[in-house]
């Protein structure tokens, strides 16, 4: 669906790019008894609307989350970068669960690669940098969604406030 005035993407181009990093990103969610469930994420895609935005999560070590989703739990993601801790959260009511498209591999070492390089600028040690970004390889899926709600939640005066689409 493309983009109109009475469906604007609540992401502009700025906000789009800064999503593929180089960012920390975090998805969480949470179970019928409301029990949360976060994890990692190696990478994410914008389509070219920005009306959705798939994160690439590891199977295995996001078992529960996936589970959640898969549930009809409503979804948040967490986009942070470590040198400055510009971040922005978006929020949705629901995901789809996908297999990888073509060329998601290359996002996810290209992402991985960008943060890499970000926090051993930081000082931090390049084992451990490599092991935090460990690629999720073959086991990887997609998580699709249509943000609904976009936050600047970088620490300051206006951390927490709601980002409306410009128009």
């Amino acid at each position: 669906m493309l983009p109109t005035k009475a469906n604007p993407p609540l992401l502009d181009a700025a906000q789009a790019a800064f999503l593929g990093g180089p960012v920390a990103i975090n998805v969480a969610s949470h179970d019928a008894a409301r029990v949360p469930s976060i994890a990692r994420a190696f990478g994410c895609r914008v389509s070219a609307d920005r009306q959705e935005v798939v994160v690439f999560l590891s199977h295995p070590r996001s078992r529960n989350i996936l589970d959640d989703l898969a549930a009809g739990a409503p979804i948040a993601a967490v986009f942070s970068r470590p040198a400055t801790h510009v971040t922005l959260q978006l929020k949705a009511a629901g995901a789809r669960i996908q297999r990888l498209a073509a060329g998601d591999r290359e996002i996810m070492l290209a992402s991985g690669a960008a943060f890499i390089a970000e926090i051993m600028a930081l000082g931090y040690s390049e084992n451990f940098s490599r092991a935090l970004m460990a690629p999720a390889g073959d086991d990887a899926v997609g998580v699709a969604f249509t943000p609904e709600a976009v936050f600047e939640q970088t620490p300051g005066p206006k951390a927490g406030m709601r980002l409306e689409p410009k128009l």
